[in-house]
């Protein structure tokens, strides 16, 4: 049974709590139930990862890497929160391995302060959906899959 890992950058965890007017009030927990629940109507499992610590990202980029050549997974679904406009070496992390990445946004970035409408990973990601709410990452789900 593939896979698809669910990547989330600093400060989600805080999902629910951290400005719900503009992220909402579901927490992480439930974005990774929705996920896993979406992704099961293709015979699919989720894995989900997140962390504050950029080097931590990059590793789990890299792992995916191995498991996407083995087979075992079919891509990633990756909110990088605020490392989207300051990370080149998640880009290069990325672009290191040859693997479908799609970059969500909770948000819409372009809404919001300038400095949050360039993206480093944009250039490396498959896809990118931006603004859509935490239906994003189904929608990510869903794009992989199909």
């Amino acid at each position: 049974m593939k896979k698809i890992l669910i990547l989330n950058g600093p400060n989600l965890n805080l999902l629910g709590s951290r400005e719900p007017t503009q992220y909402g009030h579901e927490t992480l927990a439930d974005v990774e139930a929705n996920c896993q629940r979406v992704a099961q109507k293709w015979d699919c499992q989720t894995q989900a990862f997140q962390s504050n610590i950029e080097g931590e990202l990059i590793n789990a980029i890299h792992q995916a890497g191995v498991e996407f050549k083995n087979g075992s997974l079919a891509g990633i679904v990756f909110n990088p929160g605020a490392y989207t406009h300051t990370s080149i070496a998640l880009h290069d992390a990325i672009k290191g391995v040859d693997v479908p990445v799609i970059e969500v946004h909770i948000s819409n970035v372009h809404a919001r302060e300038s400095f949050r409408h360039h993206s480093y990973i944009s250039p490396v990601a498959a896809g990118t959906i931006v603004g859509m709410g935490t239906k994003g990452y189904e929608l990510a789900i869903q794009f992989l899959l199909d």
